[in-house]
């Protein structure tokens, strides 16, 4: 039996999602007997791997990194999956599009007084004016929304994968 090749990737989000998919508990063991999980936060490594069978992508593209890493990801993924509010529709990062990436940053960064500015010595990634949905970048196959999604909601997608089922209609739901 060829073990599907399972990676998930985390973007500008609050892993959340990465959290509900742990949450699966004693169901991860029978999810694990069929997967090789290549790539996550999860597990050491460093590069995404090539011939990915399915990603699993958390959090909204907020910076040139984040959109390097999700295009990186689509080439090397037969299926892409936007796992998550921030994924689906940009949800609590896309909230700064109202003042733009600037303002926010001046606002938070260098106007707020209760706070000491800790900036890393190599300064902060280049936001993109935006915090935008993977799909406005690259096709996405499979939406699951929630924030986070349930657990029983990533496990029943997961495994609909693992037993070819075209039908993934899934119990989901938007926002807490």
């Amino acid at each position: 039996m060829n073990r599907l090749r399972l990676a998930t990737l985390w973007l500008d989000g609050c892993s959340g999602c990465h959290m509900s998919l742990l949450d699966t508990d004693e169901r991860l063991l029978d999810l694990a007997a069929q997967v090789d999980i290549v790539y996550s936060p999860l597990v050491v490594a460093k590069d995404f791997p090539e011939q990915v069978d399915v990603v699993c992508i958390e959090g909204a593209v907020a910076t040139d990194a984040d959109e390097a890493r999700l295009r990186l990801a689509r080439r090397r993924s037969r299926l892409l999956i936007a796992m998550g509010d921030c994924a689906v529709t940009g949800n609590v990062p896309a909230m700064r599009n109202i003042m733009g990436a600037e303002a926010m940053l001046r606002a938070v960064y260098l106007e707020s007084r209760p706070l000491k500015p800790q900036i890393p010595a190599d300064g902060l990634p280049h936001l993109n004016e935006q915090a935008l949905p993977l799909h406005h970048f690259v096709p996405v196959d499979l939406f699951i929304p929630g924030c986070p999604p349930a657990a029983d909601t990533l496990f029943a997608a997961l495994g609909g994968l693992l037993a070819g089922t075209a039908d993934l209609r899934l119990d989901t739901r938007f926002g807490a």
